[in-house]
């Protein structure tokens, strides 16, 4: 397959699967996930994670904001974007990437403060707008340091839609 067909598919993909009716009924979120830091290692630890997730639209892309910290003191907070796909009213698959500050504590040494996330997300949405989902993400410094081991999560997410806390 060469270079120009695979730019050709994925771009074919994103005006295909591009946000619709079900993206305007929803709301922004507040997401609290738990599960397992590094589970590419053998320094697994348990993750939670708080992430406020925007309802305002930019072409495809919606901003998060969000902090993790696991149970070996590392804590980052990041920045980024992610697209809602939606599969039907219910399925919904949330590729993401941001961008932080990671502070080690004594989990894994990721070789630099600034780290990188990539992310997928494949959620349940509710009648109500919540969304239970599993997500998998990377965190890795993209060799801007010398040391660059990256890791792995994966975690059970509950994303509330943040009209609820208003009520």
């Amino acid at each position: 397959m060469t270079n120009r067909f695979k730019v050709l598919a994925a771009v074919a993909a994103l005006v295909l699967l591009r946000p619709g009716a079900a993206a305007a009924a929803d709301p922004d979120y507040l997401s609290f996930s738990a599960g397992a830091f590094d589970i590419n290692d053998t320094e697994t630890a348990a993750e939670f994670r708080v992430e406020y997730r925007s309802d305002w639209r930019r072409y495809i892309l919606t901003p998060m904001i969000g902090l993790m910290a696991n149970s070996d003191g590392g804590v980052y907070g990041y920045g980024g974007v992610f697209i809602d796909f939606y599969f039907g009213r219910r399925l919904v698959v949330s590729p993401n990437f941001a961008i932080g500050g990671y502070r080690q504590g004594n989990s894994k040494d990721l070789g630099s403060t600034i780290e990188f996330r990539s992310g997928i997300e494949f959620a349940y949405r509710f009648d109500d707008r919540s969304r239970l989902g599993l997500a998998f993400q990377h965190i890795s410094n993209a060799s801007i340091d010398e040391k660059n081991p990256g890791t792995e999560s994966l975690v059970l997410t509950y994303s509330i839609p943040f009209g609820k806390f208003r009520q």
